[in-house]
């Protein structure tokens, strides 16, 4: 008796499918066992910056850490980091060495970052605009300058917006929120989309939901992301305390809300951005994970804003044209 050729075909691609779909899963439980008993996840953590880290109780985003030099008299600075796997007050500390000696500097750390508390609750915009006001209410009896990075720039305009009183002006650096709706991808996609809550109900089940930050958070991975946004090396250091960083205790939760798209306000330039009072600066160049098709038409219909390129960059242009950054923001701040 013959066999059918079609049938032997589809038997073989079955066992194929089979195959593959069990080795894919011996893959993952051993990548989950091995999450679980080898990877350390309470690495020696030391400052970001090299400035007093103090903390205090938020109402709102229980404790946070903050880093501060307040040995220069003048109007206050305050700096607030972006969103990722392993982001911290680090990235902003070329901005608060350079302004250390002209002004009292805070850069803080956003709830389920760096120092401040990592517990697993909900995260959410509106848990790190009050997170900010809290702490400029905490800290400071006048308005302040505000400098964000990215996604901390939607943080720091919903901010500004619901308490105007406290915050004086707004340099933005490499802010999300203003590219093009049909280009955006990534986790804001997730977040437009309405798929948010779906997307980090899969990714912080607790069977899974550490392992799979750990494989986002290795040191190749830290290493690849970053480079995105840099137009030569990383620097080593970076990677490194990135890597620590992420490894801490709870270090999953902030992030994995951030991979849903949930962190992101969909509407933000409507409802926010567009809403500001406040004189706003943006710098920008090129940014793998943002664009600024929207920039153009903020500018015209709001006298408020305005915008340098810092060329040639690409999303962390205070690690790579930290004078050309500087020179622009006692421009601006001058001119307020």
């Amino acid at each position: 008796m013959k066999t059918d050729r079609r049938t032997s075909s589809l038997g073989g691609l079955a066992r194929g499918a089979g195959l593959a779909a069990g080795t894919l899963a011996a893959a993952a439980g051993w990548w989950i066992t091995y999450s679980r008993f080898w990877i350390h996840h309470k690495l020696p953590l030391p400052k970001a910056i090299d400035a007093d880290l103090r903390s205090f109780d938020s109402e709102a985003a229980g404790m946070l850490g903050y880093y501060q030099a307040s040995e220069s008299a003048g109007r206050p600075l305050l700096l607030v980091h972006s969103v990722n796997a392993a982001a911290s007050s680090y990235e902003m500390g070329p901005v608060f060495s350079r302004f250390r000696a002209r002004r009292p500097v805070v850069a803080v750390d956003l709830p389920g970052f760096g120092f401040s508390e990592r517990s697993d609750r909900l995260y959410s915009a509106r848990l790190y605009h009050e997170a900010i006001l809290d702490l400029i209410g905490k800290l400071f009896d006048e308005p302040v300058d505000v400098v964000a990075l990215s996604l901390g720039c939607e943080f720091a305009a919903r901010a500004a917006l619901i308490d105007p009183e406290k915050i004086r002006s707004l340099a933005f650096i490499s802010p999300s929120g203003l590219g093009a709706r049909r280009r955006t991808r990534g986790p804001r996609r997730a977040g437009l989309t309405g798929r948010g809550d779906r997307a980090h109900r899969v990714l912080s089940n607790r069977l899974w939901g550490l392992p799979l930050f750990d494989l986002i958070a290795t040191q190749a991975s830290i290493q690849f992301f970053l480079q995105q946004s840099f137009t030569g090396a990383v620097p080593d250091d970076m990677v490194r305390y990135a890597y620590a960083s992420a490894h801490q205790p709870g270090a999953q939760f902030a992030p994995l809300y951030f991979l849903s798209g949930k962190l992101f306000t969909p509407n933000i330039l409507p409802a926010f951005y567009a809403r500001l009072e406040q004189p706003v600066l943006v710098l920008y160049d090129r940014d793998a994970y943002t664009g600024f098709g929207n920039l153009p038409g903020l500018i015209d219909a709001r006298k408020n804003w305005q915008a340098t390129r810092i060329l040639p960059t690409r999303g962390l242009p205070q690690f790579e044209r930290m004078d050309d950054v500087a020179r622009e923001l006692e421009r601006f701040w001058e001119g307020e």
